[in-house]
């Protein structure tokens, strides 16, 4: 009787975990409708036109008195975003091991970042200041939720599972933003139809990726059990914490190596996603209906990118796959250079290469972390992640924007990009992944 007991606790267990997964997909379903349609899509020319209507004779607009050329506003916007989730994604993460309450943290990012891109309907005319502010606050807050929701992933899924659960989580994502495109780029393609200037379909647009990330994020507040707080530590105050929380992961040399690589690279992948927008409006000449579609595709083809490099990591390992990922970004975004002007079918050829690679490089990258992180530290040690994912990739837009300010060229600042795979590379080839596995206090998976 003590066994059956056994194992129908353990059935109700495995049960349980089932659905807090299906649960966690359905995060990434709604807030990367934000990082498509708002990141990718539709802000980033949209807010550089806004800029450029209030700028002076010489193209310089001059938030608090500083002069910036309004074809740079966007991309030192988006950097703007990522200092301040620098300085507020640790604490959270400190708070929520601490706390053991990670839902209220995530519905508190979560509905601050969709209430900032719902306020995106209110940009128009000459406010790129308006635009600017609430980039910063959507953007901040999308890292510090997806922080949240990464942390997720060690506690809900077992180490031999995590690549498959992984990708399927940024495969529900791409899948969001694929069918909310379609429906942009009808609304967009048709605005007269629908009544609205081509300004107004831009800002509906935006608004609407706010109130989807809203509305679908009740779903994974649902399903998603918190965990006990570690107990040891239940008093020590936030910025004591971080602090201990720093000491901490100077014990693990090889986490910190992998972090360090993916710093690197990543930052390549988030500046490539933000700018190429720009890059496809303002150096090729592109309109904003072949933009969507391109984006489209990439979101299509990611979904099958994903989920098929999750199937490669099973044969031989997620490290390898990631830096044969790293060697197809290196190759694509160089050919980007020579795109030439006018041609949408070379835009769209770059957009497949792309699609291929970006979920699955991102997925396989989290879930080759997960099993860097010592066990309880989960939120502290992914918000050190989320640093590296969106928290530390200022570094990216920042040499994009001040290349194109030196040079004028979105091709100079677009094959700038380069060196932060290159780098990537070499870092990550030299970490030994299954030591730095057995460091933290993991059991390693058959093939890693």
């Amino acid at each position: 009787m003590g066994t059956e007991t056994v194992r129908a606790g353990a059935a109700d267990e495995a049960a349980g975990l089932k659905r807090e997964q299906r649960g966690w997909y359905f995060y990434d379903w709604a807030c990367s409708v934000y990082s498509t349609s708002v990141l990718t899509v539709f802000l980033g020319p949209y807010l550089t036109a806004v800029a450029e209507r209030a700028a002076d004779a010489d193209g310089y607009v001059h938030p608090l008195g500083v002069p910036v050329r309004a074809g740079s506003f966007f991309a030192y916007s988006v950097s703007l975003s990522v200092i301040v989730a620098v300085v507020v994604m640790p604490l959270v993460g400190a708070a929520a091991d601490r706390g053991g309450r990670k839902k209220p943290l995530l519905a508190a990012a979560a509905y601050t970042g969709a209430a900032a891109t719902t306020g995106l309907f209110f940009l128009d005319g000459d406010r790129y200041l308006l635009g600017g502010a609430l980039l910063v606050v959507a953007n901040a807050a999308q890292s510090v939720g997806m922080m949240l929701y990464n942390s997720y992933l060690p506690q809900i899924a077992a180490p031999e599972e995590r690549d498959a659960v992984s990708s399927r989580g940024w495969a529900f994502g791409y899948a969001a933003g694929s069918l909310v495109l379609v429906v942009n780029l009808v609304l967009y393609s048709a605005h007269d139809s629908f009544g609205l200037s081509e300004s107004g379909a831009v800002r509906v647009c935006l608004a609407s990726a706010g109130l989807w990330w809203g509305a679908f994020t009740l779903v994974p507040l649902r399903r998603l059990r918190d965990r006990h707080a570690r107990v040891e530590e239940a008093g020590v105050p936030g910025p004591r914490r971080l602090a201990a929380t720093v000491r901490d992961m100077r014990r693990y040399p090889l986490t910190l190596a992998f972090l360090l690589a993916y710093l690197v690279y990543n930052d390549g992948i988030q500046t490539v996603i933000s700018q190429a927008s720009v890059y496809g409006s303002q150096e090729l000449g592109l309109g904003q209906s072949t933009l969507i579609g391109a984006v489209l595709l990439v979101q299509v083809l990611a979904v099958a990118g994903a989920l098929g490099m999750g199937r490669l990591a099973r044969t031989y390992g997620a490290k390898r796959t990631i830096l044969g990922s790293l060697v197809a970004w290196t190759v694509t975004l160089g050919a980007g250079y020579f795109l030439p002007a006018g041609a949408p079918v070379w835009f769209f050829v770059l957009a497949s290469g792309i699609g291929l690679v970006l979920g699955g490089s991102q997925a396989l990258s989290r879930s080759l972390f997960s099993h860097l992180v010592p066990p309880g530290k989960e939120a502290e040690y992914f918000s050190a992640y989320e640093l590296s994912d969106r928290g530390m990739s200022w570094l990216g837009p920042l040499l994009f924007g001040v290349t194109y300010q030196l040079t004028g060229s979105y091709r100079s600042a677009i094959i700038s990009l380069v060196a932060f795979f290159v780098i990537g590379f070499a870092l990550l080839a030299r970490v030994p992944v299954r030591r730095a596995i057995g460091a933290a206090g993991n059991p390693a998976p058959d093939t890693i």
